[in-house]
């Protein structure tokens, strides 16, 4: 599945892989690379909830931004 998006009269190409094919397309190191990668984020996101500090998040039902403070409030992102 492809999907081109135009941003500033440039167009872009963005494949869409499925996790069942993504031995297909991407290598063990690059895939290795990846799973690290994610578990950097949510260990930035756990310390950033530890000290009490905002986390910016994406909500993907209403496609925006948001920051959530640590008393559970949301503030979206204009």
């Amino acid at each position: 599945m492809s999907d081109v998006r135009i941003r500033n009269g440039k167009k872009y190409s963005v494949k869409v892989i499925a996790s069942t094919d993504q031995s297909k397309f991407i290598s063990d190191r690059d895939a290795e690379m990846d799973a690290r990668a994610a578990q950097a984020v949510k260990s930035a996101v756990a310390k950033a909830r530890f000290c009490k500090k905002p986390v910016a998040k994406y909500d993907a039902v209403t496609k925006k931004a948001y920051v959530e403070y640590p008393g559970g409030a949301k503030r979206y992102v204009e």
